[in-house]
C-alpha cells in the first residue's frame, strides 16, 4: 500500500490593519528585524564613534531637545539631543569613550512614563 505524500501548505498569514491575508512570504521578508517601539527612556549611539564631549550628569533634569552629548564620528560632530523631558538616571559613557553603533550611551528618567500617586 502506497502511503500519500504529506502536504507542505507554503503559503503564511499576514496581518494587515487587522485583515488577515494568505500568501507566500521571501526569506528576506522572514529574517528581517521586527519593528519595535522606540524607547525614549534608553539613548543608543546612531553610529560609531567617540564622545568628545558630555554636557550633564546624573541627577539633570532635561528638557525636550537639550544638547546632551557630542558624537564624534568620521570628523562630524553629532549633537545627541533628549528626545524628551526627563531627568537623567544613569551616564554609560564618558568623554573619549570609542562607542560602536546602537551602544547604550545613558538613560532617562522620561516625565511622560512617571506616575503621579496624588
Amino acid at each position: 500500500m502506497a502511503r500519500k505524500k504529506e502536504e507542505v501548505n507554503p503559503y503564511s498569514s499576514i496581518n494587515v490593519d487587522d485583515a488577515y491575508y494568505k500568501t507566500l512570504l521571501i526569506k528576506k521578508y522572514e529574517n528581517r528585524k521586527k519593528w519595535a517601539k522606540v524607547d525614549n527612556s534608553i539613548i543608543k549611539a546612531i553610529i560609531p564613534g567617540t564622545i568628545s564631549k558630555i554636557f550633564i550628569n546624573v541627577g539633570d533634569e532635561v528638557k525636550a531637545g537639550q544638547k546632551l552629548l557630542i558624537l564624534e564620528a568620521m570628523k562630524m560632530y553629532n549633537q545627541i539631543l533628549s528626545p524628551a523631558d526627563g531627568k537623567i538616571s544613569a551616564i554609560h559613557v564618558s568623554e573619549g569613550n570609542r562607542v560602536t553603533k546602537d551602544q547604550v550611551l545613558l538613560e532617562i528618567d522620561c516625565a511622560e512614563n512617571v506616575i503621579d500617586d496624588n
